[in-house]
Protein backbone atom coordinates (compact mmCIF):
# COMPACT_ATOMS: atom_id res chain seq x y z
CA UNK A 1 0.00 0.00 0.00
CA UNK A 2 1.27 3.43 -0.76
CA UNK A 3 0.20 6.78 0.56
CA UNK A 4 0.20 8.48 3.91
CA UNK A 5 -1.38 11.18 6.00
CA UNK A 6 -2.42 14.26 4.09
CA UNK A 7 -1.62 17.88 4.71
CA UNK A 8 -4.48 20.23 5.47
CA UNK A 9 -4.97 23.71 4.00
CA UNK A 10 -3.27 25.24 7.04
CA UNK A 11 -0.13 23.16 6.49
CA UNK A 12 -0.78 20.78 9.41
CA UNK A 13 -0.77 17.02 9.12
CA UNK A 14 -4.19 15.40 9.34
CA UNK A 15 -4.47 12.64 11.91
CA UNK A 16 -4.81 9.23 10.28
CA UNK A 17 -7.78 7.23 11.49
CA UNK A 18 -7.13 4.06 13.44
CA UNK A 19 -8.34 0.65 12.27
CA UNK A 20 -11.53 -0.57 13.90
CA UNK A 21 -11.81 -4.02 15.46
CA UNK A 22 -14.26 -6.72 14.49
CA UNK A 23 -16.08 -6.42 17.83
CA UNK A 24 -19.36 -4.57 17.49
CA UNK A 25 -20.07 -5.43 13.88
CA UNK A 26 -23.53 -6.87 13.47
CA UNK A 27 -22.97 -8.87 10.26
CA UNK A 28 -19.82 -10.70 9.10
CA UNK A 29 -19.49 -12.43 5.74
CA UNK A 30 -16.56 -14.73 4.90
CA UNK A 31 -15.20 -14.05 1.41
CA UNK A 32 -12.67 -16.18 -0.39
CA UNK A 33 -9.99 -14.21 -2.21
CA UNK A 34 -9.44 -15.25 -5.82
CA UNK A 35 -6.32 -15.41 -7.97
CA UNK A 36 -7.76 -12.66 -10.19
CA UNK A 37 -8.12 -10.33 -7.16
CA UNK A 38 -4.34 -9.96 -6.90
CA UNK A 39 -2.53 -7.26 -8.87
CA UNK A 40 1.05 -7.10 -10.16
CA UNK A 41 2.25 -5.96 -6.73
CA UNK A 42 1.16 -9.26 -5.18
CA UNK A 43 -1.76 -8.02 -3.09
CA UNK A 44 -5.50 -7.67 -3.55
CA UNK A 45 -6.10 -4.65 -5.79
CA UNK A 46 -7.80 -1.61 -4.28
CA UNK A 47 -10.83 -1.82 -6.59
CA UNK A 48 -11.53 -5.33 -5.28
CA UNK A 49 -11.94 -3.92 -1.75
CA UNK A 50 -14.92 -1.94 -3.06
CA UNK A 51 -16.26 -5.13 -4.62
CA UNK A 52 -16.09 -6.76 -1.18
CA UNK A 53 -17.95 -3.76 0.29
CA UNK A 54 -20.68 -4.14 -2.32
CA UNK A 55 -20.82 -7.90 -1.74
CA UNK A 56 -21.33 -7.77 2.04
CA UNK A 57 -24.12 -5.18 1.76
CA UNK A 58 -26.04 -6.81 -1.08
CA UNK A 59 -25.53 -10.38 0.18
CA UNK A 60 -27.34 -9.39 3.37
CA UNK A 61 -30.28 -7.92 1.44
CA UNK A 62 -30.49 -10.78 -1.08
CA UNK A 63 -30.14 -13.58 1.50
CA UNK A 64 -32.90 -11.98 3.60
CA UNK A 65 -35.18 -12.05 0.53
CA UNK A 66 -35.39 -8.25 0.44
CA UNK A 67 -33.61 -7.62 -2.86
CA UNK A 68 -33.98 -9.27 -6.22
CA UNK A 69 -31.44 -7.46 -8.41
CA UNK A 70 -33.50 -8.20 -11.53
CA UNK A 71 -37.06 -7.48 -10.38
CA UNK A 72 -37.21 -5.38 -7.19
CA UNK A 73 -39.15 -2.19 -7.88
CA UNK A 74 -37.19 -0.29 -5.21
CA UNK A 75 -33.39 -0.55 -5.28
CA UNK A 76 -30.48 1.01 -3.44
CA UNK A 77 -28.07 3.05 -5.57
CA UNK A 78 -24.58 3.75 -4.32
CA UNK A 79 -24.04 7.49 -3.99
CA UNK A 80 -20.88 7.54 -1.89
CA UNK A 81 -18.04 5.23 -0.92
CA UNK A 82 -14.79 5.64 0.95
CA UNK A 83 -12.01 3.28 1.97
CA UNK A 84 -8.93 3.67 4.16
CA UNK A 85 -6.25 1.02 3.75
CA UNK A 86 -4.07 -0.18 6.63
CA UNK A 87 -2.61 -3.50 5.46
CA UNK A 88 -2.67 -5.44 2.22
CA UNK A 89 -5.06 -8.31 1.77
CA UNK A 90 -3.51 -11.33 0.09
CA UNK A 91 -4.32 -14.47 -1.84
CA UNK A 92 -4.93 -17.24 -0.87
CA UNK A 93 -6.33 -16.10 2.44
CA UNK A 94 -9.97 -15.72 3.46
CA UNK A 95 -11.34 -12.27 4.21
CA UNK A 96 -14.08 -11.37 6.67
CA UNK A 97 -16.22 -8.47 5.50
CA UNK A 98 -17.99 -6.88 8.47
CA UNK A 99 -20.90 -4.47 8.20
CA UNK A 100 -22.99 -2.28 10.47
CA UNK A 101 -25.37 0.62 9.88
CA UNK A 102 -24.25 3.99 11.23
CA UNK A 103 -27.04 6.17 9.85
CA UNK A 104 -30.55 5.25 8.77
CA UNK A 105 -32.50 8.03 7.08
CA UNK A 106 -35.88 8.03 5.36
CA UNK A 107 -34.50 7.10 1.93
CA UNK A 108 -30.80 6.51 2.60
CA UNK A 109 -28.56 4.30 4.70
CA UNK A 110 -24.89 4.60 5.56
CA UNK A 111 -23.01 1.38 6.22
CA UNK A 112 -19.64 1.12 7.92
CA UNK A 113 -17.68 -1.76 6.44
CA UNK A 114 -14.36 -3.25 7.49
CA UNK A 115 -12.26 -6.02 5.97
CA UNK A 116 -10.29 -8.42 8.16
CA UNK A 117 -7.87 -11.19 7.24
CA UNK A 118 -6.84 -14.22 9.27
CA UNK A 119 -7.21 -13.96 13.02
CA UNK A 120 -6.22 -10.28 13.16
CA UNK A 121 -9.03 -8.46 15.01
CA UNK A 122 -8.08 -5.06 13.54
CA UNK A 123 -9.22 -3.98 10.10
CA UNK A 124 -6.92 -4.26 7.09
CA UNK A 125 -9.22 -1.69 5.46
CA UNK A 126 -12.37 0.16 6.46
CA UNK A 127 -14.76 2.65 5.05
CA UNK A 128 -18.35 3.42 4.30
CA UNK A 129 -20.93 2.86 1.63
CA UNK A 130 -24.14 4.92 1.20
CA UNK A 131 -27.27 3.65 -0.53
CA UNK A 132 -30.12 5.92 -1.58
CA UNK A 133 -33.30 3.96 -2.23
CA UNK A 134 -35.00 4.80 -5.51
CA UNK A 135 -37.88 3.56 -7.58
CA UNK A 136 -36.21 1.48 -10.29
CA UNK A 137 -38.01 2.97 -13.31
CA UNK A 138 -37.91 6.66 -12.33
CA UNK A 139 -34.60 6.60 -10.39
CA UNK A 140 -36.23 9.03 -7.94
CA UNK A 141 -35.69 8.65 -4.16
CA UNK A 142 -38.39 6.85 -2.20
CA UNK A 143 -38.72 5.86 1.45
CA UNK A 144 -36.83 2.70 2.39
CA UNK A 145 -39.40 -0.15 2.24
CA UNK A 146 -40.49 -1.25 5.74
CA UNK A 147 -39.10 -4.83 5.51
CA UNK A 148 -35.72 -3.43 4.43
CA UNK A 149 -35.87 -0.78 7.16
CA UNK A 150 -36.52 -3.47 9.79
CA UNK A 151 -33.42 -5.41 8.68
CA UNK A 152 -31.29 -2.26 8.58
CA UNK A 153 -32.56 -1.12 11.98
CA UNK A 154 -31.29 -4.39 13.47
CA UNK A 155 -27.81 -3.53 12.12
CA UNK A 156 -27.67 -0.01 13.60
CA UNK A 157 -24.93 0.69 16.13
Amino acid sequence: MSGGAGTGAGGGTAAREEPVTIDGFKHVLPITTRWMDVDVYGHVNNVVYYSYFDTVVNEQLVSAGLLDPQTSSVIGLVVETRCTYFRSLTYPAPVKAAMRVTKLGSSSVRYQIALFQGDDPSAAAQGHFVHVYVERTTQRPVPIPEPVRALLQALVV
